[in-house]
């Protein structure tokens, strides 16, 4: 599939992103046992098949990994149980809680193996770092690779390819500057090289923080990368998606950036939840048509589905 983008046309559209006439598309009532909450899935496509993995929430405040699956990307069903947590690992008994500590779960395919980073609430849930799953073929199986960060740190985002015969991977370090960093790996574990990629203030449509959202998607013409930010709305932190691309050879190096958030809240399903005015994603997928379809949490809540074309999305990086 190749793309043909121009500049020849100034754009007046409000967003380029779609929403689904069945937003939200999975809900707490979707699920069964004692959920309350469904949202911030990571989201593959694997031999015409969708695997979602959702952070689902239940009343007592448990978290769970809960995998869904679907023939056509719009209609998932969840499994009958959530993931099981590697509670015989000592080390992730000692730094996660199995119930309480992992979420916003990011789902990968590399050297054909798939992998979920996470976030993870440790030292009693004073500070964040970043961890590592392994996962099997179909989804079942979970192992616990480790802690891949020093605290505090999240939004772990791994590329899809190696680049230079180097694993990279996108952050959010909680350093006050809120800023989105890469670092590169030989071994998926021990990361080093760190870049500031972007900062909060190269973000005209935020002024809180950024972070890195779904796995970046290979184009033509450099790396897609869905991304967050926030901006104050008098007491209330509004979570709105934009979109960045960076260099396919050395991707420290930003070639572009919204200018204009992709999509923001408006819905009565994005405004009113336990976090209320969020969209938040975890997982995009590039289909051959050239759709680009945007898993979203929305109100920390309920998931939704957006749509957008690849040459609307790079054009808005490139010339708007």
């Amino acid at each position: 599939m190749t793309t043909t983008i121009t500049s020849n046309t100034l754009r007046q559209k409000k967003y380029i992103t779609h929403r689904h006439p069945n937003n939200p598309i999975l809900t707490a009532a979707d699920f069964p046992n004692d959920i309350v909450t469904a949202f911030n899935a990571g989201v593959i496509k694997h031999n015409d098949q969708y695997f979602m993995v959702c952070r689902t929430e239940d009343s007592a405040l448990g978290r769970y990994m809960w995998v869904c699956d679907s023939t056509d990307g719009i209609n998932f069903t969840p499994r009958p149980e959530p993931l099981r947590m590697p509670t015989h690992d000592p080390v992730f008994m000692k730094y996660v809680h199995p119930t309480k500590s992992y979420w916003d779960p990011r789902i990968v395919r590399l050297d054909n193996t798939f992998y979920i980073t996470h976030a993870a609430d440790v030292t009693n849930g004073q500070t964040c770092q970043l961890g590592l799953f392994k996962i099997d073929d179909d989804f079942n199986q979970l192992d616990w690779l480790g802690l891949i960060s020093l605290p505090d740190n999240r939004n772990a985002v791994l590329f899809p390819d190696k680049i230079g015969g180097a694993y990279y991977r996108l952050d959010r370090p909680n350093d006050n500057s809120f800023d989105i960093w890469l670092s590169s790996s030989p071994d998926l574990i021990h990361w080093g090289n760190h870049r500031r990629v972007i900062a909060k203030k190269d973000v005209f449509w935020s002024d809180q923080k950024i972070g890195p959202g779904s796995v970046p998607i290979k184009t033509p013409h450099g790396w897609l990368c869905i991304i967050h930010g926030v901006r104050r709305q008098c007491t209330d932190q509004v979570y709105s998606l934009g979109a960045m691309l960076l260099d396919l050879d050395d991707p420290s190096k930003v070639l572009g950036i919204s200018q204009r958030a992709i999509l923001a809240p408006e819905t009565t399903y994005e405004l009113i939840g336990q976090s209320p005015s969020v969209v938040f994603t975890n997982g995009s997928i590039l289909e051959p048509d050239g759709t680009v379809r945007i898993y979203y949490g929305a109100a920390d809540t309920v998931l939704g589905l957006a749509t957008a074309s690849l040459d609307d999305l790079i054009h808005a990086c490139l010339y708007e």
